[in-house]
């Protein structure tokens, strides 16, 4: 099969935001305790924080990470977590159905922030609590000294101020499972005067207002309008959640669920442009997709956790090869739109719902998912260029007409470098890639690295940590992109 990817370096969608390959960690199943946090590990540093966890987060270069929730922030309360540890009570967390020790808050997570190399993406409860209890956090966190909770803060052995910059205001308060749930009225309101409050305390952080839970929610598209004529003056960006899966077992209509994506995120910049005009306003409102992944292998086994533990194994999705192609995929369209979406979160980043697995007391490993994940991470910076793609297409199902060929063009201005996105949907066939780049300069193929594998239902595990790892095509063979595989082509503009 032959295909032709059209570019030009003038043709750029926009400077692609490091902030798009951010992650979440909620206090949820092991993501925390067991995940980032084992003080008995072997690999357990002065903090309590696994060191083999730590490097794995370190090779992603993930640049932000979502904390503390979720659902799980809509009933928490952040002064539970910080101070002396003995001092701190276990809480009934009702998202989850769990204990929470907090043994883990805030003043630890900064810090492992810090030594994962990354930065907090910090979430207020606006579910059992609202203006005053953000207002608080916030100068505890931010604030320098002289007032009740800064001077808690350097109490509490923290002298400098955290500096956390974003802010999420909420989460999902669309849901009816959202403790404190409300309706776009009740939280638009809430929302713009948190944030208003939180901005009068620190004029520097950014805010982020939440939109839909997902496309699929009966109030979508009501419920972004009602909430950004209420908050539109005081957030800079509103969020998007969605998550993916194979249930019908087509493997076709799954590789397809991108499309879904592109359109969600398309309808919303609608929305937000029309809000604008509207209001008159010359401010761009942009988007946060701070909850995205493939969500649906652990959801039977969920329902027979047992109620009421520290930390049960909830959510731990076991991420097969295919899963990784449509990962991939997913990226590619959040590259399509690095015009509008400037922080994105994978969910999550350990255990739960992950691309880092670990055994309590044990290894560490990848799944699938990590591959493509650190590649786009890795090699995604810079200008994204719109991409033409001619190729044969294929029926996949409520998605349509879909091509064989899903593929991103970056463009590395600093390094010279020209890089190629590309997933192959083909179940048989390999794509000879044809690269149409006027404009560009001589190119010369560095290096095609290439996730595939023979099984799509293989996975990784502690014994077989490397059943799918990427590997390097030689480059002299030109691009050929192998049946159902995941491709990174670097070019020098020589």
């Amino acid at each position: 099969m032959k295909a032709t990817i059209t570019i030009h370096p003038n043709d750029i969608i926009d400077k692609i935001d490091p902030r798009l390959y951010g992650s979440f960690i909620e206090h949820l199943g092991r993501a925390v305790y067991g995940g980032i946090y084992e003080p008995g590990h072997p690999t357990a540093d002065d903090m309590g924080f696994r060191g083999d966890v730590l490097a794995l987060v370190k090779q992603l270069g993930v640049p932000l990470v979502r904390y503390p929730g979720g659902n799980f922030v809509s009933g928490y309360c952040w002064e539970d977590g910080v101070g002396p540890r003995r001092a701190r009570p276990r809480r009934l967390d009702l998202a989850w159905s769990s204990i929470e020790p907090n043994e883990i808050g805030i003043d630890e997570f900064q810090e492992w922030a810090k030594r994962a190399d990354t930065e907090v993406m910090m979430a207020v409860n606006l579910g059992t609590r609202g203006v005053e209890a953000a207002r608080d956090l916030l100068e505890y966190c931010n604030f320098p000294s002289g007032t009740k909770y800064s001077d808690q803060r350097r109490a509490n052995g923290f002298e400098a101020p955290f500096g956390i910059k974003y802010w999420c205001l909420g989460n999902e308060m669309d849901g009816p499972w959202q403790i404190g749930h409300k309706t776009a009225e009740e939280y638009g309101r809430l929302a713009a005067e948190t944030g208003k409050v939180m901005k009068w305390v620190d004029p520097s952080i950014e805010l982020i207002a939440c939109g839909s839970s997902h496309s699929g929610m009966p109030t979508f598209g009501d419920w972004e309008r009602t909430v950004l004529r209420h908050t539109y003056d005081v957030v800079d960006y509103l969020s998007l959640h969605s998550y993916y899966g194979n249930r019908s077992g087509n493997t076709g209509e799954y590789l397809a669920c991108c499309r879904d994506m592109g359109r969600f995120i398309e309808t919303v910049v609608g929305i937000c442009d029309e809000i604008k005009a509207e209001r008159g306003a010359e401010k761009t409102m942009y988007l946060s997709f701070d909850e995205w992944n493939v969500w649906f292998h652990s959801n039977e086994q969920d329902k027979k956790q047992e109620k009421w533990t520290v930390a049960p194994p909830l959510l731990e999705d076991v991420y097969t090869f295919e899963d990784a192609l449509a990962v991939g995929c997913l990226l590619i369209t959040l590259l399509h739109h690095a015009d509008r979406v400037k922080i994105a979160c994978l969910a999550q980043l350990v255990n739960v719902i992950a691309p880092i697995m670990t055994e309590t007391g044990g290894s560490a490993w990848v799944q699938s998912i990590f591959y493509p994940f650190l590649h786009a991470s890795c090699y995604g910076r810079g200008l994204a260029l719109r991409t033409a793609v001619d190729c044969p297409a294929y029926d996949a199902g409520q998605y349509g007409s879909t091509p064989y060929l899903e593929a991103a063009a970056v463009y590395d201005e600093a390094a010279s470098e020209l890089r190629i996105f590309a997933v192959n949907r083909s179940p048989d066939a390999s794509i000879t890639l044809d690269l149409a780049a006027d404009g560009f300069a001589p190119l010369q193929l560095l290096e095609h690295l290439v996730l595939r594998c023979d099984d799509l239902n293989a996975v990784n595990t502690a014994a077989q940590p490397d059943r799918i790892k990427p590997e390097l095509v030689c480059a002299a063979d030109g691009a050929v992109l192998p049946p159902m595989s995941w491709n990174v082509l670097r070019f020098r503009c020589v």
